[in-house]
């Protein structure tokens, strides 16, 4: 009782690792010639002796995944060792063919980097230790055959390109963690490392969760935990996994080092097995390949190659385009939401940056993540944006009309300036063209009238929206609104 006590009141510091493996974007896996586009290939159809792990079979060097990870590790201000080399990471599981993997472990491609990142306490610089290549497993799928479970095996993944990326264990945040494993993809999809695509298994977060008193610099019992497929599960996985270990202590009951699945259904972990150390994989040089030197050159070449990235992008669209931090957030994460925004500003430089990112970011977004599948998005790049977007600065079509000549350009294809003109959307500013009409609406609407003349300002609105009903959205509001006001004589 004394122990679980004195347990009770001391107060814990979560210490967070974050592992990432992702798949890279080449042609062919990491050792052979086999493709690495596995998404639409049936079972054990790209498979061949090296990646089924056959005796005998010898590993190749995919030149283009060392040239991923020589990227990565310039945009995550990693160093790069003069000579690496490549390891045998030894274990016995059905998805390793060979009783194990070639990876690398004392000598990685990019080590000591890092990533800022914005959480909402400020910003986040989170250490890296290491980025290194492997080859992928195979992929276990776990059925039923009638009433016996049964697993079975698909090499199609084994040999494919994988990165692993490991942070120092500085994280002390579920939410940092989450923005780390976002800001990392976005980053890796900039470069065009990889797709990263969670939902097909291309990006796997796992966390190493341990609690230590605060103050303590001694790490307590390290947690890996693994089957987080999306970046809310990680957050709300290393949530629980705190509050779990921290109970666990207070009650005074021992943690082991484990490995626990994320079940997101139930929001809880579990046990799936203990956990091993990096001894028990028995690390040794791979004798079928060769150390691989790394010219300077060669890095400095890669690194000329690189877009600009994410948190440059970031600071450019709030230094230069006056851009809220909220804005440009928005238009860096979307791909397609930065490609059109650039487009657009490239295609009419006197656009104002903030009026045509309101409308990328709200109404063009909207219609990309929309469910109507009449839509191709890619009818309605940079130029048609910029063309609306200019439509209405200058006045010639309403807000409301130029969403309909978006969904129009989109599901059709055919120009603004074509729409426009067969829909009849073209604004009327027209002062003695709108008094008729607002002459009308005001003599048939007494009611609304007398709400404005008692103070009622917001009855204003409902007037422009009779107006805009009968001009068929095409009236400059903001000039009617005027007329309604000088025409009643209220301010």
């Amino acid at each position: 009782m004394a122990v679980a006590a004195a347990e009770a009141a001391v107060t814990y510091e979560p210490v967070i690792g974050i592992e990432i493996h992702v798949e890279l974007k080449t042609e062919s896996k990491m050792f052979c010639g086999c493709s690495s586009h596995i998404g639409s290939a049936a079972p054990n159809e790209l498979t061949c002796p090296v990646c089924l792990g056959l005796p005998g079979a010898l590993p190749v060097l995919n030149a283009e995944a060392v040239r991923h990870v020589l990227a990565v590790g310039v945009a995550i201000e990693a160093t790069t060792p003069p000579v690496t080399r490549w390891d045998r990471k030894n274990y016995f599981y059905p998805d390793l063919p060979k009783g194990y993997q070639i990876s690398q472990y004392e000598l990685p491609l990019a080590a000591h980097g890092r990533l800022a990142v914005e959480t909402s306490h400020g910003t986040v610089e989170v250490g890296i230790t290491r980025a290194h290549l492997e080859e992928d497993t195979a992929r276990l799928q776990h059925t039923r055959a009638g009433e016996r479970p049964v697993s079975l095996l698909d090499y199609d993944r084994s040999g494919v390109p994988l990165l692993e990326i490991v942070t120092d264990p500085v994280i002390h945040d579920a939410e940092t963690a989450r923005r780390y494993a976002e800001e990392l993809r976005l980053l890796l999809v900039t470069i065009g490392a990889s797709d990263a695509a969670m939902e097909s298994g291309q990006m796997r977060v796992e966390a190493n969760v341990s609690l230590r008193p605060a103050g303590s610099q001694a790490f307590g019992t390290r947690v890996e935990v693994k089957n987080m497929n999306s970046f809310r599960s990680v957050e709300r996985a290393i949530d629980f996994e705190i509050a779990r270990q921290e109970a666990a202590l207070r009650a005074g009951e021992p943690l082991i080092q484990e490995t626990r699945g994320w079940d997101d259904d139930r929001g809880v972990t579990y046990h799936m097995r203990t956990k091993e150390t990096s001894d028990d994989y028995r690390y040794f040089p791979e004798p079928d390949l060769p150390p691989l030197r790394v010219e300077p050159a060669w890095v400095a070449e890669v690194g000329a190659t690189l877009p600009e990235l994410p948190a440059a992008r970031r600071a450019r669209y709030r230094d230069e385009l006056g851009l809220s931090a909220y804005d440009a957030d928005v238009l860096v994460t979307d791909a397609a939401a930065t490609t059109v925004f650039e487009a657009a500003l490239a295609a009419d430089p006197a656009l104002p940056a903030k009026k045509l990112a309101n409308w990328v970011s709200g109404e063009y977004l909207r219609l990309a993540k929309g469910e109507d599948r009449e839509l191709d998005m890619t009818n309605l790049g940079g130029e048609q944006m910029a063309a609306v977007v200019r439509l209405v600065e200058d006045g010639e079509v309403s807000g409301t009309n130029a969403k309909e000549v978006l969904v129009r350009v989109a599901r059709s294809g055919r120009g603004v300036a074509e729409i426009v003109a067969e829909a009849g959307f073209k604004q009327i500013s027209d002062s003695d063209a709108l008094q008729a009409v607002v002459d009308e609406v005001i003599a048939e609407n007494p009611a609304a009238v007398a709400d404005i003349l008692a103070g009622e300002k917001k009855a204003i609105g409902f007037l422009t929206g009779q107006i805009m009903k009968k001009t068929r959205g095409q009236a400059n509001a903001g000039l009617v609104q005027q007329l309604i006001r000088a025409s009643l004589e209220v301010e």
